[in-house]
Order: structure tokens, then C-alpha cells, then sequence
């Protein structure tokens, strides 16, 4: 696996009403890495958006790196790369997928200056007990890893760089991460556009549902009917490129 880390890619144009630039910070999912995210990255490059595509702690590597990484990591490396692109953006986006999309929920729920979101089939709701109850049992038999959730993809030709296997303790982190989430949505105020695919293998449609009913900022929904859950990569990828730069675009002019 050899995905590229921490890129960076800067735009010429366009500028925010203030008339400094305008960024977009892009994250990736969980077990995943920026293969994922980086077509619709350099879609909003190609639009003139300063780009910062971060690879998230333990990703990218080797499947044992990621065992001991948690939420508090993967948030830390969100907050840091959406710092450091607002210091110089006027105004700044975010675009994550599934846990990426957790991660973008949460930026927007702490920073209200945020322009914008865009979440492609975001994990935001906390899973049932008895999927819980999974993880602890296989942590309670000495489990660190268990079969994969990545490379949810309808198009044959297309392949998600992404681990063969989950570690179990660091999933179980999310998990409580997305139930601390939950009752923070509301606190998201700034637009936001939704994109979400009826056939999802990982993350259930009724996380987008669960959003957009909780979210205060107005929500545009989008169905990518013709893909799975890594929908950047997949059928519907051009579409979810076009309409992620027209959302940024509207919300940062």
C-alpha cells in the first residue's frame, strides 16, 4: 500500500468575499487512506481551492500500526490540518467520507466559522448494543484484528487502498466517539451537503438520515444510487466531484 501522506495542494483561485483565499480540508475513512479522497481533492484544486488532504494516524501503513491509534488521534490530526489550513484561508470547507465525514461532523460542531460541510455516507450513528457487544467479545477472546470493512465498491475496476482487516479496539473507539457525537449535531450551523448511497455495506443509509434531521443548517441531499459505500471512487464519483465544488463555491463566494 502506497498512498500518498499529508498532501497539499494549493489553489489559485477562488477567493472568499473577503477577498482572501478559500481551503478545503479532506478526509479520509477509517482503515483507509487519501487513494480514497483524492479525486475529489484535486477537483477542488482543479476549482482553485487551497487543498489539504491529511493521512490520519496509523493509516496508510500496515494494519498493526493502527491498533493502538483512537479517536483522540485521528481528532487531534483533523483539528491540527483544519488549523493550520484556516490560518491561511479566509474561509475553509470540509469533506470527509464515513469516519471522515464523523471527523467533518465534529470540526463543524466545535468551529461555527466553518463555511460548509460535505459528507459522503458519514458514520454518525451510534451502532446497537449488540454490534458492540461483538467487538467486546472478540477483544475478550484476544482479538486484535478482525476480517475488513474497506473496498465497498460496486465498480469492478476500481479498488479502495485499504486495510484487510480492522482493529478491534480502535473501532470500538470510534464507536464511542460517534455516540459522544450524537447529541453535538445540532450545533452544526453552516450548510451542508449530503450525499448519500442506498446500497451501503459499511455504514447504513440511516446515519445520513439521522443527520440531516439533527443538523440546525440547511442540508442538501444527494443519492449516489449507482455506488457503494467508498462512493469517491466508485460510479458516482464525478458526480459527487461536480456537486462538492459547486457547494464550495456557493458557500465560501
Amino acid at each position: 500500500m502506497t498512498p500518498t501522506s499529508n498532501p497539499i495542494l494549493p489553489g489559485a483561485e477562488p477567493f472568499s468575499a473577503d477577498g482572501g483565499p478559500a481551503g478545503v480540508l479532506v478526509v479520509h475513512g477509517f482503515t483507509g487512506s487519501p487513494q480514497s479522497m483524492r479525486g475529489l481533492a484535486e477537483a477542488f484544486a482543479a476549482a482553485g481551492f487551497t487543498v489539504e488532504l491529511p493521512l490520519l494516524p496509523g493509516h496508510g501503513t500496515a494494519v498493526e500500526d493502527m491498533i493502538p491509534c483512537r479517536w483522540d488521534d485521528w481528532s487531534s490530526a483533523a483539528e491540527l490540518a483544519y488549523q493550520e489550513l484556516a490560518s491561511r484561508c479566509d474561509k475553509v470547507v470540509v469533506a470527509g467520507l464515513s469516519m471522515g465525514g464523523t471527523l467533518t461532523c465534529w470540526l463543524a460542531a466545535h468551529h461555527p466559522e466553518i463555511a460548509g460541510i460535505v459528507c459522503v455516507n458519514p458514520a454518525v450513528e451510534p451502532p446497537a448494543p449488540e454490534f458492540m457487544d461483538i467487538f467486546q467479545g472478540s477483544l475478550d477472546q484476544g482479538l486484535e484484528i478482525i476480517p475488513a470493512i474497506g473496498n465497498d465498491v460496486a465498480d469492478p475496476d476500481s479498488t479502495e487502498l485499504a486495510y484487510d482487516a480492522t482493529p478491534v479496539a480502535a473501532g470500538q473507539s470510534l464507536f464511542k466517539a460517534i455516540a459522544d457525537l450524537e447529541p453535538e449535531l445540532s450545533e452544526i450551523r453552516c450548510p451542508v451537503l449530503l450525499m448519500t448511497s442506498p446500497q451501503d455495506h459499511v455504514v447504513p443509509p440511516t446515519n445520513s438520515d439521522l443527520l440531516a434531521s439533527r443538523v440546525s443548517g440547511p442540508v442538501e441531499r444527494v443519492s449516489l444510487d449507482r455506488s457503494y459505500h467508498v462512493a469517491t471512487i466508485d460510479y458516482d464519483k464525478d458526480e459527487i466531484e461536480t456537486r462538492a465544488v459547486e457547494f464550495a463555491h456557493k458557500v465560501t463566494a
